[in-house]
């Protein structure tokens, strides 16, 4: 019987690469095959190869230079989110949000699926100034009457339905309101708040610097979910909302950092 070969470690580095270059389009929808060579510091024909098999397996389609998501073109349409899964967790994090908030506040929602929640639930609130780069979000909380909307410029990001760059940035400095809700895409084991791509941390930083009581919003599972470019230590925030999966050593290590775990039942 002829031996079993060991999967090489190169390969399984191939692997690796491969999802986090599928996390990243999934998060800014296309990319350039440059761009992906120097952000995984591998070769252009190493990265169309990562393409091809993304390709084959159903996940994007090539272009010349670069790919995007197979996905987004319906997504646009139907103005659906990309990162669906743990609904339901989602949705109780959404639900214990909104008890944070006052009549009469100025808030900052964050894109993507766990902050949407919170959007749908805002409708018994009054007089809310609400700062979003959501456009999904823009359109929920819009159909509010006494909400008063604002809405961010920048580089339209199809699969969160969001605006991005610098663009956006720019449009939060010298902003004060009272409270942010921000999402994130991993909590690494250092506890970093990290995200498929680079693109999004300009804006995310100005969100952070424009509010007085920062919120995480993020479901048990993206702990150890580590992506690939980091905001920073969650320490960064007062408060982080999740679900009852949540370990209690890391209850206990994050308020070491000092930030206080809500449960949404």
């Amino acid at each position: 019987m002829a031996p079993r070969k060991e999967s090489k470690p190169k390969d399984l580095f191939a692997e690796e690469r491969r999802r986090k270059i599928l996390e990243l389009l999934r998060e800014e929808g296309s990319a350039r095959v440059a761009a992906l060579s120097e952000t995984f510091n591998v070769s252009e024909p190493t990265i169309r190869q990562d393409l091809e098999r993304l390709e084959r397996q159903g996940h994007v389609v090539r272009e010349h230079g670069g790919a995007f998501l197979r996905s987004v073109a319906q997504q646009v349409r139907a103005l659906s989110l990309e990162h669906m899964e743990n609904l339901d967790k989602k949705m109780r994090i959404g639900a214990r949000a909104v008890k944070e908030i006052k009549d009469g506040e100025r808030i900052i929602l964050d894109s993507g699926s766990t902050v949407t929640e919170i959007a749908r639930r805002l409708h018994d609130h009054h007089d809310l100034t609400i700062i979003t780069n959501a456009l999904n979000i823009a359109l929920i909380v819009g159909a509010e009457y006494t909400f008063d909307l604002m809405v961010t410029g920048g580089e339209f990001k199809p699969p969160t339905l969001s605006l991005t760059g610098e663009k956006a940035a720019g449009f939060l400095k010298n902003m004060f309101v009272d409270r942010l809700f921000l999402a994130t895409g991993g909590i690494s084991s250092s506890f970093e708040l990290t995200y498929p791509g680079f693109s999004d941390l300009p804006v995310k930083r100005a969100m952070v610097e424009a509010a007085g009581t920062i919120y995480i919003v993020a479901d048990s599972t993206k702990f150890g979910n580590t992506a690939f470019a980091s905001l920073g230590s969650i320490s960064c925030a007062k408060y982080l909302i999740t679900d009852s999966g949540i370990k209690n050593e890391t209850v206990a290590r994050l308020g070491d950092l000092g930030v206080e775990v809500l449960i949404a039942e």
